[in-house]
């Protein structure tokens, strides 16, 4: 017996949306921290949240030098 596909859909009200963001966020970051751990990777997330602010997480090791590196060569 499958899934039904659910269609992935903007979410219209903007409380409802930010909400949906701060739940899924932690649970990214959750899955970022497992994956960093299981496969000894450094590994980095930048988020912007509906209303604008910054996220981000970075993994176990040069944490600061890898996001610096990151947004050097992105913005470069």
């Amino acid at each position: 017996m499958g899934r039904v596909k659910l269609q992935i859909k903007r979410i219209e009200n903007n409380t409802n949306r930010q909400v949906t963001f701060s739940k899924r966020r932690n649970g990214l970051i959750k899955k970022a921290y497992e994956l960093s751990i299981l496969c000894d990777i450094d590994i980095a997330l930048i988020m912007f949240s509906p209303s604008g602010r910054l996220s981000h997480f970075s993994g176990r090791r040069r944490s600061t030098n890898f996001l610096s590196l990151l947004l050097i060569s992105y913005w470069a």
